[in-house]
């Protein structure tokens, strides 16, 4: 089973990025949980998104989970949270962050060993979509370090699942998707 926890602030979109991927997988036989944990309903306050992904049926619906991959979305959750809480041995992190991997690890040497790789998601959305809602980003930087599908494929099946939203913005995602794929390092 693929387990994946999501790091951010309320109102940077976890929550429907998880959903989204989770509506993604959901295309292609496989079976998907896509659920969150919320401290205060408040916007900006820190929460969690998870996201299980297996071939069966998944029975298990607790948030406790040995990531196999943390996405942050926040950068400054890497120093206010633990984000290698219940990590495993070989757990990926993705974050999110101006700095590049090496300033990153140095400013927090809990990731020191590591996998880590970053992209200003954060940038790339306020420059193609306009708004710092990091989400689809994030989903194009986890589809180039996790190879889980094909970036067209992904954002073909991604383009469905925003079909309600004007074709401006859908088009300002599929930007923001390809950037962070190519610019995640």
């Amino acid at each position: 089973m693929l387990e994946i926890r999501w790091h951010s602030r309320a109102g940077q979109g976890a929550v429907t990025g998880a959903k989204g991927l989770a509506d993604v997988v959901s295309t292609t036989g496989k079976y998907v949980q896509a659920f969150a944990f919320y401290g205060s309903a408040k916007r900006g306050a820190a929460m969690t998104a998870y996201n299980r992904v297996d071939d069966s049926e998944i029975l298990n619906f607790e948030k406790f989970m040995k990531p196999d991959y943390v996405l942050v979305i926040d950068p400054a959750l890497v120093y206010s949270s633990d984000i290698t809480k219940d990590e495993k041995l070989d757990t990926t992190f993705i974050i999110t962050t101006p700095m590049s991997t090496q300033e990153l690890i140095k400013s927090q040497p809990k990731l020191e060993g590591r996998r880590v790789f970053t992209v200003d998601c954060i940038a790339i959305a306020q420059e193609t979509i306009g708004k710092p809602i990091p989400n689809t980003p994030m989903l194009g930087a986890f589809m180039k370090i996790s190879g889980m599908y094909d970036i067209e494929f992904f954002k073909e099946k991604i383009t469905k699942v925003l079909g309600k939203l004007p074709q401006k913005i859908i088009d300002a995602n599929m930007i923001a998707i390809q950037r962070a794929y190519d610019e995640v390092k």
